[in-house]
């Protein structure tokens, strides 16, 4: 039967090595786009921060070389060379060409690690069009090569000419140098910024450990050195470097527990209260980015809600509310970080975003209380300033919950319950939908004439946008300037957005091309990051691109959308300038419906930016400086960029 029908034991792939990696890579590394990328990278490094942390190695150095090569160095213990007694190839063979080889198994060698899988290394061996490792132990260097993750040759003992990198004689660690497969990636070239922010991430979490990145890709090299020794109280401090803080020093609780197999649980916290209502929290567990959360920032989270509510009861400022604090009252304005090492932590997947551990909630939430308890007891004027302040956030959380209700009770008699100003589409699947937030009604009236009924809705903005970095959630939802977003993407707002209900997949802001437009988008983009953050780190957000110029001649028009585009249309016109009509837009309302749909709103001619979520970190310290009251780091912020715009004609 299996024969008849075409399906037999020879259509039964059995892959091996690494050869299941290059086939599926988006199992190991997530993606083949530039996150994917820089995770080779991240994967490289996270084996020489299990070294440091393993008190083994004190400097990682990045290299950026030419034609796409990266080199990371270590000065750690270097990976073993000798023969495997069983596999009889050399470790570093094993653990460079084998998934889930290394060191990270035997609980001897390695007590905490990021890397516990064993396959880091190993796909970014298969992974790349060429790789090779150095290994500096007892003043010899070993060598091997691979390609496409084969080994193309044993081990070997190698002299020290010829080496692409310095060398000294007391040289000691091992070093990874590799190029991207361009067969595998979508792009090759790495983002110095995005990797020197997971860097300085990577210092904060080791006190001591000085991390270096450096782009010889530039003609003169670019280096960024990065040592911490406040390790996250130091993070805190940074994070919060443009705000107003309650108190000066952050709380700082470090100490370690019992994990009732034998090991112990490290915890390293700060927390430090600002006067604004965001919250800002990155928690860690042996160094890794838990992104999504886990039980660690679980148990954190009822810890702090918990204690905070038995110093209310005891407070004078008890008296000022009926209700108990909620876990949203509690972290209005504060800024925390949460770094654990956990000897055996469960991860969900390689990419490892979320921890599983059940029993490090209850490790976490008793650590926590009790040193918080301890620290207030001890502090008595920051318990007062955080209670303060999350007394007024549980009163602003229930105008807000009423003014919501308000606005239900509004929306359930309009039967659409979609502005006015909305030109909805046609169009029911939200995959499909497009919706374009437009500066204006006459850019608006221009792209509603323009646009493809079916699938792109309009939704004009007019009179000046609210600063949501400087306002509480009931001023935002109540908003009637904000209110008809909140309304047309239907998906709710704050805590209570839910990014599957979304009605457009493509939320596209369309400003003019100049101050004013930078200024609208600017405002937009805090508001969905503060308010609506998955709509961005979904990748549903984007920014139009309209033309700046309209170049005419020979009674044919072509578009510019800057000044070297318009340059080089003039060049390659042949024409006297007399015949050539240059018309520059400042604004969206003077193209004519046919114009914005060619040059902006048509899919098959458009030019429009996705915008990414990929340094939260610095993304936080970007909306906090260009939005927040403090008027002196956006003074800087601006002098320091000024030569980036100093070119546009506004």
């Amino acid at each position: 039967m299996s024969k008849e029908n075409g399906y037999s034991a020879q259509n039964i792939t059995v892959l091996k090595g690494l050869e299941a990696v290059r086939m599926r890579p988006g199992m190991y590394i997530g993606t083949t786009g530039i996150d994917g990328l820089h995770h080779l990278v991240f994967e490289v490094v996270d084996n020489s921060i299990d070294e440091a942390m393993q008190g083994f190695c004190t400097n990682i150095l990045v290299v950026l070389e030419g034609n796409d090569v990266v080199r990371v160095e270590d000065n750690g213990r270097g990976i073993p060379i000798d023969i495997h007694p069983t596999e009889k190839v050399s470790a570093l063979e094993l653990v460079m060409t084998k998934l889930h080889a290394g060191g990270k198994f035997d609980k001897k060698s390695y007590k905490v690690s990021g890397g516990l899988h064993g396959v880091g290394v190993s796909v970014v061996n298969a992974l790349s069009e060429w790789c090779e490792a150095y290994v500096h132990i007892d003043g010899k260097i070993h060598h091997q090569r691979y390609k496409a993750g084969i080994a193309e040759g044993s081990a070997r003992e190698i002299g020290t000419s010829g080496l692409p990198y310095a060398y000294s004689p007391n040289k000691q660690g091992t070093v990874i140098r590799w190029k991207a497969d361009p067969s595998v990636f979508e792009t090759t070239t790495h983002n110095f910024d995005a990797l020197s922010n997971r860097l300085r991430e990577l210092a904060f979490l080791n006190k001591g450990l000085k991390i270096t990145i450096r782009d010889e890709r530039l003609s003169t090299p670019k280096t960024h050195d990065f040592m911490f020794q406040g390790g996250v109280k130091s993070f805190v401090e940074y994070l919060n470097e443009n705000k107003t803080v309650l108190y000066k020093e952050p709380v700082y609780l470090e100490g370690s527990r019992d994990d009732g197999a034998g090991g112990q649980v490290e915890v390293e916290i700060a927390i430090q209260y600002n006067d604004g209502f965001n919250e800002i929290m990155f928690s860690f567990v042996n160094d890794i980015n838990t992104r999504e959360g886990g039980t660690h920032l679980v148990g954190f989270k009822s810890a702090l809600t918990r204690t905070l509510n038995e110093f209310l009861k005891k407070s004078k400022h008890a008296k000022k509310l009926d209700e108990t604090l909620s876990g949203d009252d509690v972290r209005e304005g504060l800024t925390a970080v949460l770094s654990v090492k956990v000897p055996n932590p469960q991860f969900e997947g390689q990419t490892k975003g979320k921890l599983g551990n059940s029993e490090v909630k209850g490790i976490i939430e008793s650590f926590v209380n009790e040193q918080l308890e301890l620290y207030f007891d001890q502090h008595p004027d920051v318990i007062n300033n955080i209670l303060e302040k999350s007394v007024l956030a549980a009163k602003a959380r229930i105008a807000a919950r009423q003014a919501r209700d308000a606005t239900r009770r509004k929306n359930a008699m309009d039967s659409a319950g979609l502005p006015g100003k909305l030109a909805d589409c046609s169009e029911k699947d939200p995959a499909k939908c497009e919706l374009f937030i437009v500066e204006g009604d006459s850019a608006g009236g221009s792209a509603k004439g323009g646009r493809d009924r079916r699938t792109q809705a309009i939704l004009p903005l007019w009179g000046k946008m609210l600063n949501v970095e400087k306002q509480r959630i009931e001023k935002v939802i109540t908003n009637d300037k904000l209110q008809p977003i909140i309304a047309s993407i239907g998906a709710g707002c704050g805590n209570e957005f839910d990014v599957s209900k979304i009605r457009y997949h493509k939320i596209i802001i369309m400003a003019d091309a100049d101050v004013d437009g930078s200024h609208i988008r600017t405002l937009l983009l805090t508001f969905f990051y503060r308010y609506m953050t998955p709509l961005i780190e979904k990748g549903h957000v984007y920014l139009a691109m309209p033309p700046l110029y309209k170049v005419s001649y020979d009674k044919k028009s072509f578009y510019a959308y800057d000044d070297a585009e318009k340059d080089r249309i003039l060049g390659e016109s042949g024409k006297n300038e007399e015949k050539i009509s240059v018309q520059r837009y400042k604004g969206l309302g003077e193209m004519n419906p046919d114009q914005l749909c060619d040059t902006t709103m048509d899919p098959g001619k458009r030019n429009i930016i996705q915008v990414h979520l990929d340094d939260t970190v610095e993304a936080e310290r970007i909306f906090t400086t260009l939005m927040g009251e403090v008027v002196q780091p956006r003074r800087e912020f601006i002098e320091e960029n000024a030569l980036l715009v100093s070119n546009l004609d506004v």
